[in-house]
């Protein structure tokens, strides 16, 4: 499994998903900056630093 925590791009955002793929993970870490953090605009900066945060879920602390 994939794993994203939002507190790694977001300090103090306790969310994080998990699923079999990255896009699916980026997909669904898109969806929590619009709804959680009011993002309007996903710029491919965002997205670029969404995907550089995306680990193993095995190698996860």
């Amino acid at each position: 499994m994939r794993l994203f925590e939002c507190g790694t791009l977001v300090p103090g955002c306790a969310w994080h998903t998990r699923a079999k793929d990255d896009a699916e993970v980026v997909r669904r870490a898109v969806e929590h900056m619009r709804e959680a953090h009011g993002e309007t605009v996903i710029r491919e900066n965002m997205v670029d630093n969404i995907k550089a945060r995306i680990r193993d879920e095995a190698n996860a602390a």
